[in-house]
């Protein structure tokens, strides 16, 4: 996809935007996951503002459009600021996350906020979740794609790879995975709780097509988006190297970040660093 250096500056301004809508909500929640949402905000801004996405916010239930399958429940919150960016529900509902009633619980759940295609629950869940859709398409000879967003500390799950060998065996070429390989998980950095390297190997030997990019370059996670569309009788897994906590100087690579929300002192803190990277970003685009 050829991007104009407008389109990269809209894109990357969004990436921005969704980082303060993290912050803000979490502050208001008092509770919730930090680094990862912040870690993938670029992802979810080429997921859903570049046009390789095919939905419809007007039309959230449209029986063709591709699935996102988000297996690492816990940074909903990135989800769901991209979804109410993206017009799927009013942006001012963010500030409901997490609260007795609202659509927007710490788990995303089917049926509830538009555009939100899986429940999810323990790690891997959704791994097998989006390889049985991936499977019910092919059934069908439907053309949506589907996409599952999955952390790297789900990876020392046996769910993993039983999803993983069934989409190799099947070659599901409609399923796409973009691993976050933040390297870190709750109890600390991924590679000293249970080491998951050579994450690449496994998968290939899997029967996967693996890309590597980096997480918070853009045109470069387009770019292995649609290359995965056009691999042929193999799913692909596109590993996104990323930081933990992006964007807020204090978080990024601190494990101590992955389950916990800023208090008002530290979320202003974080707007105030997140402003100051849009204001570059607007001031380097001139």
């Amino acid at each position: 996809m050829l991007l104009t250096d407008k389109k990269i500056k809209e894109l990357n301004e969004m990436a921005a935007q969704l980082r303060c809508d993290v912050i803000n909500m979490l502050l208001e929640a008092k509770s919730g996951h930090s680094a990862g949402p912040l870690g993938m905000a670029d992802v979810f801004t080429a997921l859903y503002f570049s046009g390789v996405l095919n939905v419809d916010p007007k039309n959230p239930n449209w029986e063709d459009r591709d699935r996102v399958i988000l297996s690492n429940g816990h940074i909903c919150p990135i989800h769901y600021a991209a979804l109410a960016r993206a017009g799927f529900f009013p942006v001012e509902e963010l500030k409901t996350l997490r609260k007795f009633g609202s659509r927007l619980q710490g788990h995303p759940h089917v049926g509830t906020a538009p555009g939100v295609d899986n429940s999810s629950g323990p790690l891997a869940q959704g791994a097998s979740v989006a390889v049985g859709l991936a499977y019910a398409a092919k059934m069908d000879h439907k053309k949506w794609q589907v996409y599952c967003i999955a952390g790297d500390g789900e990876q020392q799950e046996g769910q993993t790879w039983e999803a993983a060998m069934f989409a190799g065996k099947h070659k599901l070429d409609n399923l796409t995975f973009l691993m976050d390989r933040n390297n870190i998980q709750i109890d600390g950095f991924t590679e000293d709780v249970m080491p998951l390297e050579p994450l690449k190997e496994k998968y290939e030997s899997f029967g996967w097509r693996v890309l590597e990019v980096d997480g918070h370059n853009i045109p470069a996670i387009i770019d292995a988006i649609e290359h995965a569309k056009a691999i042929y009788e193999k799913p692909v897994m596109i590993i996104c190297h990323t930081i933990p906590g992006k964007g807020v100087d204090f978080m990024e690579w601190k494990p101590e970040w992955h389950g916990k929300a800023p208090n008002q002192e530290e979320a202003m803190n974080a707007l105030k660093e997140l402003r100051t990277l849009q204001g570059k970003i607007q001031s380097e685009a001139e």
